[in-house]
């Protein structure tokens, strides 16, 4: 699955091959997609080289190649199904799903009910190693008493990479995140990238740059400037199956 920005940037690539007969520079890439740095242009090709999407060409400058387009269908020059790579959307965690059992006939009625539930959506999959795009679209759902997550919107996201085991995050394990825009120093958040990856890190300010740290000396800690970084979410819970 593509990005939205990687669906822009093929699309141009594509029309510019198809006006032109060569492809664009990185300069107009950049332009084109409204990016504040030609790196996030490379990043963007990287990925659909790695995806089959593209080729380049050695000892050729401006050399690309494009090997296929996506299956999506494009309508009205947007990709159907297309996502955001923010991964907050919509009501994250607050429907309560489940409603107090019938109340018993004696003299300790409402002891014993049950208490709340709250169902939690697992919006798709962060990265913890190489940046991925986290996927907007509900997967499934989790159920979590209140009294463990506190005030606030909550979303779940599977984790996939190695770069938080020294946190006790693991491949495969489900992050519970309250849905936030600011955090403290080394809080484990869910970053967003050049509105483009998302990953989840230890936060690090140095002064007017942020540090996304990872929790794995094979793993380099990534430092931003601040207006590259969003903060989405701040992790509160874990889960993982055995």
């Amino acid at each position: 699955m593509l990005t939205r920005k990687q669906h822009e940037l093929l699309r141009f690539i594509q029309q510019r091959l198809q006006d032109d007969g060569v492809p664009p520079s990185f300069d107009e890439m950049k332009e084109a997609l409204d990016l504040r740095s030609k790196s996030g242009i490379h990043r963007l090709i990287m990925g659909l080289e790695e995806r089959g999407f593209i080729r380049r060409l050695p000892n050729r400058a401006r050399a690309l190649e494009i090997v296929k387009l996506p299956e999506q269908a494009v309508v009205g020059g947007v990709p159907r199904g297309k996502f955001s790579p923010s991964v907050i959307e919509g009501s994250l965690g607050k429907v309560r799903t489940a409603a107090p059992a019938p109340a018993a006939s004696n003299a300790n009625d409402g002891d014993d009910a049950p208490g709340e539930v709250i169902s939690i959506p697992v919006m798709g999959r962060i990265a913890a190693g190489t940046p991925i795009s986290a996927i907007q679209s509900r997967s499934a759902t989790i159920s979590m008493p209140p009294d463990m997550l506190g005030s606030g919107e909550h979303f779940a996201l599977e984790v996939r990479g190695d770069s938080m085991i020294e946190a006790g995050i693991n491949d495969g394990d489900t992050v519970v995140i309250r849905r936030q825009d600011t955090a403290n120093n080394g809080d484990i958040i869910v970053a967003l990238i050049d509105d483009e990856e998302a990953t989840l890190k230890r936060l690090r300010r140095h002064g007017s740059s942020i540090a996304l740290e990872a929790a794995n000396p094979a793993y380099e800690t990534r430092v931003l400037g601040n207006d590259r970084v969003r903060i989405q979410g701040r992790l509160v819970s874990l889960f993982r199956r055995y």
